[in-house]
């Protein structure tokens, strides 16, 4: 994932960062959309197996279960008709290790991948900004980051990163993907990426840039109707979430919109410390179930409570610290769920450094909802389950590639959907640029300012493109169903 949201740090990272991760709303953009994927983190002891040059090492009796590895490499170090290279080849035995748990949130991490990993919940990181997770040999985005240059290139979540700079990413890791799509601030990457059903592979190249690990974003109207969107659940969010409900309340706050789409996670105890403002003292947040014995439940405790009626958000891009606050509210709140079915990552991680800086994560249980309910997998569904509109999914055009009069391609027809989408008759939607195409593109030129030229490309395709989040922000179909439901309480 470009962004795995994880950590460690003794804390308690909840689940994921989804497999990479990252943004923050100002309006909610969902047309674009990697930031590793936070996890729940423990501190916890450890063993680590160090193999040294001699061909013999002692087995002992409490650890015979070893000693077929221990015989692999003896007669490899001895007979392999190369010198081998011992580090390699014990960080392939512990990949192996990880590999054989066909668990996609567990991983074992090289120094690289670690410092990489453990960057993530800083103030910024570099890259496109959004997270990803391994599931069934594909690099798979989880949700892009509001604002990130991913978001804002057109990367959705399910897509399915094929490869990176033309390199596969079949068969490799979360954080493997990672080390290839972060970079340095300014440099461009580009993703092939395969979108759903469709057998056309989509080629985008996105600037990296600094990628702020901001996690709250507010607006009031008149209708007081608060709309707080949290973008991820790092340390500081309870605390900024505070500050923005204590403003809205001064300003005669009525009812709270709280907005989890496209939020991969973060830190368990971010999510049980929001959901403290909302559920009464002695009601559940959350169940803790380890491989042995009953579900640890977490209560809420007393503290200030925000008492107001309130909708959650949810779509295909919340995962786990989003689902844990959303099945909180619901269940033990009498929160209104609306959107889409949640991501369903209902398991929790540990991260554990080794002494060489390499970490281990690795699935240590699973959480349950206030009434025991295990959404691994299956989501949290809706009370009120709405699509996004058909727009939202059209297909990206790249800035670089001019189509004009007379160009047959895929991109013809993903500029027509466009242009249909914002008033703009564009003739046929087909893959033929024709004379219909040619005066939309002149007419909404001209609406927004631009060089007539009758071909899109470059600037063109921007405006196209955010003309279309404008679009979608105004005409949010999950915001409008929301504000409706608390107008009518």
């Amino acid at each position: 994932m470009e962004e795995q949201n994880q950590q460690e740090k003794e804390k308690q990272p909840e689940q994921n960062k989804p497999a990479a991760r990252y943004i923050r709303l100002k309006p909610f953009n969902f047309i674009m959309l990697m930031v590793l994927t936070i996890l729940f983190t423990s501190g916890l002891t450890i063993f680590a197996l160090t193999f040294g040059d001699k061909k013999v090492v002692e087995v002992p009796k409490e650890r015979e279960e070893f000693s077929q590895l221990y015989d692999a490499y003896d007669e490899l170090k001895e007979k392999y008709y190369t010198e081998i290279d011992d580090e390699k080849i014990i960080h392939g035995a512990i990949n192996g290790m990880f590999d054989a748990l066909d668990d996609p949130y567990s991983d074992y991490m090289e120094k690289e991948e670690a410092e990489q990993f453990n960057s993530d919940l800083s103030s910024s990181f570099q890259g496109i900004g959004a997270e990803i997770q391994e599931r069934n040999g594909n690099i798979v985005v989880v949700s892009p980051i509001k604002n990130s240059p991913a978001e804002k290139a057109g990367l959705l979540p399910e897509d399915i990163i094929v490869s990176v700079d033309g390199k596969s990413l079949q068969g490799m890791s979360a954080t493997e993907a990672v080390l290839l799509i972060r970079g340095k601030k300014g440099t461009p990457v580009t993703l092939t990426i395969k979108r759903g059903d469709s057998e056309e592979l989509i080629e985008m190249t996105i600037i990296r840039d600094d990628i702020p690990i901001e996690t709250v974003y507010g607006e009031m109207g008149d209708d007081k109707i608060a709309h707080i969107q949290i973008t991820s659940f790092s340390e500081s969010t309870a605390e900024e979430l505070k500050e923005v409900l204590e403003q809205y309340e001064k300003e005669g706050m009525k009812s709270i919109i709280l907005d989890v789409r496209q939020n991969p996670g973060g830190y368990l105890n971010a999510a049980i410390d929001i959901s403290n403002l909302f559920v009464d003292k002695g009601k559940p947040i959350v169940q803790l179930q380890g491989r042995k014995g009953e579900p640890d439940i977490v209560f809420a405790e007393d503290g200030k409570k925000y008492n107001y009626p309130i909708i959650v958000l949810i779509d295909n891009g919340s995962a786990s610290a989003s689902e844990i606050l959303a099945g909180a509210l619901k269940e033990s709140a009498g929160a209104t769920i609306v959107g889409l079915s949640s991501f369903g990552k209902g398991t929790v991680q540990t991260v554990t450094q080794l002494p060489d800086g390499s970490n281990l994560k690795y699935t240590t249980g699973k959480w349950l909802t206030p009434n025991g309910n295990w959404i691994h997998e299956k989501g949290i569904k809706p009370d009120v389950e709405i699509p996004y509109p058909d727009y939202l999914s059209i297909a990206y055009v790249d800035p670089k590639t001019e189509l004009q009069k007379g160009t047959v391609s895929n991109y013809v027809k993903s500029v027509e959907q466009m242009l249909d989408a914002l008033g703009y008759n564009a003739g046929t939607i087909d893959e033929t640029y024709d004379a219909s195409t040619e005066a939309a593109v002149v007419q909404f030129q001209k609406d927004k300012g631009l060089e007539r030229t009758g071909k899109v490309s470059g600037d063109t395709t921007y405006a196209l493109m955010d003309a279309l989040r404008e679009k979608i922000q105004k005409e949010d179909p999950h915001v409008l169903k929301a504000k409706e439901l608390l107008q009518n309480q």
